[in-house]
């Protein structure tokens, strides 16, 4: 049964989101100083225009849809569509004129945020494999699959072409989560909820384990086979497989730190989870070659013991509380309201609390090494869950601001809704800010807790109507069809008025919703976003 169980988590399917139906496709060209924009509609739908400048529409349009403006005179078009069955929601489309300029600027900081992502992601993966190293499915291995290569006389060079393999196989994983899933649909399994609820239980399943309340494996088979074949077959096929074996016998300790850099690589760009997976492999790879170049150094490396029972258990403490990540994004996706943000900073401070005692009890009987490097991790973990302690009553506690729910930033009126929002804001005289973020967006967390919530930003914020929209929100758009989520509605919007899906993503717009300014994405420096602000 629990290889049965285990089978099923290794190869557990990913869901990805179901596409909006857009039966409205819009296009324009330009003669000298005017544009000719044309809607056209697919058979059994008709057109709704809501609003388009000071022109009135009372007719529906059926097949298509053209007129002629001039460019001085050209604003966003707001419009739905109808079939005897449905209605969409409501969608604004613009006309993106011939000068690019504006674009290539947004499209430059565009690619350095992108560039900053990838290096998270490496890093990240880099963690994970050093992670990795010290758990007791790989330290085992480390002087046994080295002794091995010394001993079949290759030595130097087979051991580093077995850390190119390790890096091969890890890069190759990565990528092919890419070709099977694509661009777009990887953003959506990192904010897909029952991806993260999968994911959540993954991560709660294995948490237990390394506590020691059962044991996950792979079937000894699947080793044994991969090994026999690896020591009867010759040249780099034979150390190829040979990596494959350390692949499946690490498994049981990898597969959750794999697992979740993969999902956390997917909601940042199309290379995020090869280069994730980069940074892990070389991380994994490195003591195999490092000890088969210093065969020495394996006489002084401490041996598998007590001290590696000890990092299981931290390590399940975290598993546990970063699992709760996963169960978050799920919970706001749906609107269950489970898991709300006090609640969520409890169980993180129980879970560092739980490491520091853990490390405490009977450290008198531990050698002097062991008691400096368990005071190591003892003094920030409690710390940390000191530190985490005023969040309880509502403290902003930053660092976890990539995790947690959001906190409520007081003084702030917030609509989620775009058509609510610019009513108001067409009441009131006031421009607009449209906010498009996601409950499993970890930049969007970063930047309301280092920029939103900055005084001097919320003191300007004030002037403006505040829109916030989540992409990946899956109630149901009231008085529509169930197919058609919130999320969907404020991702179709940003796609097709401002020509992005990246999250996060600020809008500045005046009370007719006319774009006052340049969009801008993820920054952490508060004084660029106020010099962005026109108001």
């Amino acid at each position: 049964m629990k290889r049965i169980l285990t089978i099923l988590l290794a190869f557990l399917p990913l869901i990805a989101a179901a596409q909006m139906v857009q039966p409205v496709k819009w296009s324009g060209v330009e003669t000298g100083d005017s544009v000719r924009l044309k809607a056209t509609i697919e058979e059994g739908w008709h057109m709704n225009i809501i609003e388009f400048g000071e022109r009135e529409f009372d007719e529906e349009f059926a097949d298509s849809f053209v007129i002629t403006v001039a460019k001085a005179e050209l604003t966003p078009i707001r419009f739905n569509a109808c079939d005897d069955k449905m209605c969409t929601a409501p969608e604004v489309w613009s006309y993106e004129s011939t000068d690019r300029s504006a674009d290539r600027i947004q499209n430059t900081d565009r690619i350095t945020n992108d560039e900053r992502s990838l290096w998270v992601i490496f890093l990240l993966g880099f963690l994970g494999g050093l992670l990795a190293i010290f758990t007791p499915c790989v330290w085992p291995i480390i002087p046994m699959t080295v002794s091995f290569f010394l001993k079949k006389g290759g030595g130097l060079r087979d051991a580093i072409l077995y850390g190119l393999s390790i890096i091969i196989l890890y890069v190759g994983l990565g990528l092919l989560v890419t070709i099977l899933f694509g661009a777009s649909a990887l953003n959506d399994l990192s904010t897909n909820a029952v991806v993260n609820i999968i994911f959540f239980l993954i991560l709660v399943i294995f948490s237990l384990s390394f506590f020691g309340l059962f044991e996950i494996t792979l079937p000894d088979s699947w080793s044994t086979a991969l090994d026999s074949k690896a020591r009867s077959t010759g040249g780099f096929l034979s150390i190829l497989l040979m990596a494959f074996t350390l692949v499946i016998v690490s498994f049981s300790c990898t597969g959750p730190i794999i697992g979740t850099l993969l999902v956390e690589a997917a909601g940042r760009s199309l290379l995020a989870p090869a280069i994730g997976m980069l940074g892990f492999a070389i991380a994994l790879a490195l003591p195999f070659s490092l000890f088969a170049m210093f065969p020495q150094w394996l006489k002084q490396a401490p041996k598998s013991g007590d001290w590696m029972t000890s990092f299981k258990v931290v390590l399940a403490f975290l598993e546990l509380a970063l699992s709760l990540k996963f169960l978050s994004v799920a919970d706001m996706a749906y609107g269950w309201g489970i898991l709300p943000r006090w609640l969520f900073i409890a169980i993180w401070i129980v879970c560092f609390l739980g490491i520091g005692i853990y490390l405490l009890w009977n450290i008198r009987n531990v050698s002097t090494t062991r008691k400096i490097i368990r005071a190591i991790v003892i003094i920030p973990s409690l710390t940390f869950a000191f530190y985490l302690a005023p969040g309880l009553r509502g403290a902003p506690v930053k660092a976890i601001s990539a995790f947690a729910p959001p906190m409520e930033i007081e003084g702030r009126v917030v609509f989620n809704d775009y058509d609510e929002g610019m009513a108001f804001a067409r009441q009131t005289g006031k421009p607009v800010i449209i906010d498009f973020t996601g409950y499993g967006c970890v930049n969007c967390r970063k930047m309301e807790a280092y920029v939103l919530d900055d005084d001097s930003v919320k003191a300007r914020l004030q002037n403006y109507v505040f829109i916030e929209l989540f992409v990946d929100d899956k109630r149901a758009v009231s008085s529509q069809p169930s197919a058609i989520s919130i999320g969907d509605r404020n991702s179709a919007l940003q796609r097709e008025q401002f020509g992005s899906n990246a999250q996060p993503f600020y809008v500045q717009l005046d009370p007719q919703g006319k774009q006052i300014a340049d969009p801008i994405a993820f920054t952490t420096d508060p004084m660029e976003f106020i010099n962005w602000l026109k108001y």
